[in-house]
């Protein structure tokens, strides 16, 4: 049998991505504020980087963009510091 949508779930999901997108947008505007020791998951580092996750996660496995370290249950988040090594290094040295 089909699943159908409970009324109101689409505009929920909606919602919900507009949150995130709000979220990310905030993260990125306030990135040069935010110390070397804070962390941001990875919405924010494919905003930062304008890429999207496979090329986040490519790059990481080149090593152009650092590991995220994780921080316990299924959450992983990349350190602010070693993101700015690698905004740095993307502008001198160019990327890809």
């Amino acid at each position: 049998s089909a699943t159908t949508a409970k009324p109101g779930e689409a505009s929920v999901r909606l919602q919900s991505q507009r949150e995130t997108s709000r979220n990310i947008s905030a993260t990125t505007e306030h990135f040069d504020a935010m110390p070397d020791c804070a962390f941001v998951r990875q919405p924010q580092v494919q905003a930062l980087f304008s890429c999207s996750k496979a090329t986040i996660w490519r790059r990481v496995k080149n090593g152009k963009i650092p590991k995220p370290v994780h921080l316990g249950g299924r959450i992983t988040a990349w350190n602010v510091g070693e993101l700015r090594k690698a905004l740095r290094c993307a502008l001198v040295g160019g990327d890809e």
